[in-house]
């Protein structure tokens, strides 16, 4: 029987104010694709924002699901921004997303996934590496610290995206991913003792 193999992704992305979401599905060119949705909710809500074929959810913004779309998503496309909408957004948190996606018939043609957004500790990672004094040589012990440290933090974020996105695990990703944010805090701190 001929169908519709749905697939999302959501890459990480170092833009704070931005969640993409790519389509990756395989339609299948006998049928049509009609009604498609898409679903997100935020860290914390309980209910998701709705986004249908258009979608216009601020001034200017124009939301439109297509086979093959990309999307970047702001908080003012998330309802969680309302003022200055176009001129300026605000950043997004990080935290487990809820996206499901449909196409008709929407009850039975859907896909839903849990997304971990570690934008923010991706950047304090970032902004750590920006601070160490590395030259094209064997950096001295305390340098070498730092880095086998920063490879622990990004083993326990990359350990915690897993849990969530792959092993369904969302409380145990949250755990881990609040640790990495604690040794990345830690390790930024130049006054901690």
């Amino acid at each position: 029987m001929a169908q519709h193999v749905l697939s999302l992704e959501a890459p990480d992305t170092m833009n704070k104010c931005v969640l993409r979401i790519v389509d990756t599905s395989v339609y299948d060119q006998d049928i049509p694709v009609k009604c498609p949705k898409l679903w997100v909710t935020l860290p914390g809500f309980k209910y998701s924002v709705e986004f249908n074929q258009i979608d216009v959810p601020g001034p200017g913004n124009h939301i439109v699901l297509y086979p093959g779309f990309t999307l970047n998503l702001t908080a003012c496309d998330l309802e969680v921004q309302t003022d200055q909408c176009g001129t300026s957004y605000n950043d997004l948190p990080d935290g487990i997303y809820a996206i499901k996606y449909s196409v008709s018939p929407n009850e039975l043609v859907y896909v839903s996934y849990n997304h971990l957004r570690i934008t923010k500790a991706l950047t304090k990672y970032q902004a750590i590496l920006c601070d160490l004094d590395l030259g094209a040589c064997d950096p001295p012990t305390s340098v070498k610290e730092k880095l086998n440290q920063l490879r622990l933090i990004r083993m326990y974020l990359d350990a915690a995206k897993a849990q969530v996105e792959y092993c369904h695990q969302a409380k145990k990703g949250m755990e881990l991913y609040n640790y990495a944010i604690k040794l990345l805090d830690k390790l930024s701190c130049s006054t901690c003792i």
